[in-house]
């Protein structure tokens, strides 16, 4: 099944009988950022039955709580898109991680994730709101091989002078893979219009979760786009995961030298405009990634 990002649910049949929170990550504004739905338990569910409630649900992710430890304030949390299972995902922990925050208070969680720990500090900001912090595990990234870059140009219908030269393709890992690419220009950013089966097929093939396009305004602000065809959407407004594994990019090319803040601007020609704060350190090879998260209606 192909979902958008709203979350509309093509299939009329009834969810199943599990408390399902929605969330939107990264925005103050339901109508913005990237909705996730939040299952804080799901300890009674097997495989099939988190595929199906994310198929259901319809969102790019549903983070799922499948054990917990309140008193230590750790939780056990598997992630899955509409069509499968993702090892890690950004903006269903900034959901799970808020709506808990507003449960139990402010303070440190642990999540125990597939790829590890991620450590997430969560606190009340001056208007009340609840701004989660996750540290990823430690990032890499390694430059994109002429046949990875090739196919996804073509899926795309970009070419290579659509690229910023500044910026060169890279495989970037933060939990997860995802192909870097950088557009040379705001407008290339803008008109995107790509072959979903092909796309998806490259990913597959490749491993990656989502192709993260990218557009340098300055080097502290950056626009983004994230198809997601393997997990049947074809594009995130905020991508968590791809922001983490990013910051292991610009670390990577030597353009982080002293801890830095960078904004990444997601979602805007999609209609759900998102904000995505990371925090770079040259001595650390992790990154740490912030935003709030709104309940849904």
């Amino acid at each position: 099944m192909t979902t958008d990002a709203s979350g509309t649910n093509p299939v009329n049949r009834p969810e199943p009988s599990v408390e399902i929170l929605r969330y939107s990550a990264f925005t103050h504004d339901p109508a913005g950022g990237n909705p996730a739905g939040v299952v804080l338990d799901a300890s009674g569910l097997d495989d099939a039955a988190m595929l199906a409630v994310a198929a259901e649900v319809g969102y790019s992710e549903t983070a799922f709580v499948t054990g917990h430890d309140e008193a230590s304030r750790r939780f056990r949390v598997r992630y899955f898109s509409p069509l499968a299972e993702v090892a890690f995902c950004g903006h269903a922990t900034v959901a799970l991680t808020v709506a808990l925050a507003e449960r139990l208070g402010p303070g440190d969680i642990v999540l125990d994730t597939p790829v590890g720990e991620i450590p997430v500090a969560t606190k009340v900001d001056g208007e009340g709101a609840v701004l989660a912090t996750l540290t990823s595990v430690p990032t890499r990234s390694r430059p994109a091989a002429s046949t990875e870059l090739d196919a996804t140009l073509k899926a795309l219908g970009w070419t290579s002078g659509d690229l910023d030269p500044a910026l060169p393709p890279h495989v970037a890992f933060g939990g997860n893979d995802h192909l870097v690419l950088a557009a040379a220009s705001r407008a290339r950013l803008a008109d995107l219009d790509y072959d979903f089966d092909e796309l998806a097929e490259v990913m597959r093939r490749h491993g990656w979760t989502t192709v993260h396009l990218v557009w340098r305004e300055s080097p502290e602000r950056f626009h983004a786009r994230d198809p997601f065809p393997v997990g049947g959407v074809v594009e995130d407004p905020a991508t968590g995961a791809a922001a983490a594994a990013f910051g292991g990019y610009l670390r990577t090319l030597g353009l982080v030298t002293e801890p830095a803040t960078i904004t990444i601007r997601q979602g805007e020609d999609m209609g759900r405009p998102s904000d995505l704060l990371i925090e770079l350190d040259p001595r650390d090879t992790r990154t740490r990634v912030s935003g709030q998260a709104v309940p849904i209606g």
